[in-house]
C-alpha cells in the first residue's frame, strides 16, 4: 500500500471534504482517503498495480478543486 498526499485549495466545509472523498473512494485500488479542511490536504491510501496519483489528481480537479503543487 502507497500513500500520496495533495494540497488542495478551495475546501471551506464538512460537503467539501465529502465531494473530494466521494469522488477518490470509488477508484478501484484506493483503500483510504483521509481529508484534512485545517492543513488543506488530501491523504490517499491505494494499491499502486491499481491505480495512479494522476488519477486523484484528476478526480479532485474534476469535483472542482485546485490541487496545489
Amino acid at each position: 500500500m502507497e500513500i500520496v498526499i495533495f494540497n488542495v485549495k478551495g475546501m471551506s466545509c464538512m460537503g467539501c471534504v465529502n465531494s473530494v472523498k466521494n469522488v477518490l473512494e470509488p477508484i478501484p485500488g484506493v483503500a483510504k482517503v483521509e481529508v484534512s479542511l485545517e492543513t488543506g490536504q488530501v491523504a490517499v491510501s491505494f494499491d499502486a498495480s491499481q491505480a495512479r496519483p494522476d488519477q486523484f489528481k484528476a478526480a479532485i480537479e474534476g469535483a472542482g478543486y485546485e490541487v496545489i503543487a
